[in-house]
């Protein structure tokens, strides 16, 4: 189960940098342009980080970047308005224009079809992946001939309306469903009016397939943009993995890795556990299209969980992919988030018979690889076992990260044998 993102809480960030007529050097400037106070080579430039702009930049437009030294530094988006005024697309000295932009589209769109061949495996997955494809803010997933689309930047939501009938043309889809949080609607000062509604009504759901297991995708009551698509080559692999074995989904969300044990690994006790009412009823929806049966539980992991302690319960394979829970930066409250992973950790394992097989994931991008692991391992040891660990794993191909962009590796799941 991963909710949305909750907004962050306001904060007292330095405005943007006056526009300025005039810097040193400026007058050979191309522009628009904007002027870096620090050298950054992560595309988020923050207001601090900003010396001055021209005043012709406007929002949402391509602005020429310079470093301090007035030396050209790139091209990118500039908004006033954002909490990231600057968003640095290309760090190459040569022009990048909207026809390199649009050849950003092009490059991902090949990456899926022609490299990936991602249509063999699935008609669900991540068509555009934010800065992992170098177009921040627009996320963009596939879900048979639906597409749907989370825009967090006006950069993106400007150029949208010119990309959406190249979408359709390469991707064979004629639908589509577009989310834009309306609180970075109201700091981006993205209007709805810019992008022509579609002739028919939004859909509601849609049937995908994926590796031979069928899902309804909801619209209406689904997190995000309606289904974990980051998650399909591990689906595929805890299948293989739990193969025959009795098998707990803590955190099930709408069944995912639990249909996937149930249809592709040929498990016969099954059980997924998810609080959010909703997403169980989804889940048996799903398992209904794939005329199975499983045990669903709508309930609370931890409470539940201790329930099932008490009772003597265990299994032999368990999978823990709870909701992002670490929100914030600021020290106190990640803390909170990080406490929540380790407590859902200790009962997860608690849960698993010595020997089992135990996969542990984490979807917040503020917590590391290195400390999400230290968190599971200092969990497993607190319950007195040993991890024998198999491998450590993430988001699909078509999730990419760029490497002056780590953030962008926000999943991450450990495969170990609990001992």
């Amino acid at each position: 189960m991963r909710p949305p993102p909750r907004p962050n809480r306001p904060s007292r960030r330095p405005p943007p940098p006056a526009p300025a007529a005039s810097a040193p050097g400026s007058e050979h400037w191309r522009a628009p342009w904007a002027q870096m106070k620090y050298f950054s080579f992560n595309p988020a430039v923050y207001p601090n980080m900003l010396t001055a702009v021209s005043p012709d930049a406007g929002p949402g437009d391509l602005v020429h970047v310079y470093d301090k030294e007035g030396q050209r530094f790139g091209t990118g988006f500039y908004n006033p308005k954002a909490r990231v005024p600057l968003r640095v697309l290309d760090h190459h000295s040569e022009n990048f224009d909207e026809a390199a932009l649009d050849a950003r589209l092009e490059a991902a769109l090949d990456l899926r079809l022609q490299t990936l061949r991602l249509n063999e495996v699935s008609d669900a997955w991540r068509v555009i992946h934010s800065d992992g494809d170098g177009l921040s803010g627009l996320v963009v997933d596939r879900y048979a001939d639906v597409l749907s689309i989370e825009v967090t930047t006006l950069g993106i939501w400007r150029r949208l309306r010119r990309w959406l009938p190249r979408l359709h043309e390469r991707l064979g889809t004629t639908e589509q469903v577009i989310q834009v949080d309306p609180d970075i609607a109201r700091i981006e000062g993205i209007r709805r009016a810019d992008v022509p509604e579609a002739d028919a009504p939004a859909p509601r759901s849609v049937r995908v397939r994926e590796h031979g297991v069928r899902y309804q995708v909801s619209f209406e009551d689904g997190h995000k943009t309606g289904f974990f698509c980051d998650q399909r080559e591990n689906r595929l692999r805890f299948a293989h993995l739990a193969r025959g074995r009795r098998v707990l989904d803590l955190c099930c969300y709408t069944g995912g890795f639990a249909l996937a044990a149930k249809v592709l690994g040929g498990c016969e006790d099954v059980t997924g556990v998810d609080l959010d009412e909703k997403a169980v009823a989804q889940a048996k929806k799903n398992a209904d299209l794939n005329q199975v049966r499983l045990e669903w539980k709508h309930g609370d992991t931890f409470t539940w969980g201790r329930q099932m302690q008490q009772n003597g319960e265990t299994w032999d394979a368990v999978v823990l992919d709870p909701p992002k829970l670490v929100f914030s930066r600021e020290p106190e409250e990640g803390q909170l988030g990080r406490n929540k992973y380790y407590d859902m950790n200790v009962v997860a394992l608690s849960l698993l018979r010595r020997g089992g097989l135990f996969v542990s994931c984490s979807c917040s991008g503020l917590l590391d690889v290195a400390e999400f692991e230290d968190i599971v391992m200092r969990a497993a040891h607190r319950s007195r076992r040993r991890l024998q660990i198999l491998d450590r794993t993430g988001a699909g191909a078509d999730h990419p990260v760029m490497s002056n962009c780590p953030e962008g590796r926000y999943l991450k799941v450990l495969w170990a044998i609990a001992l």
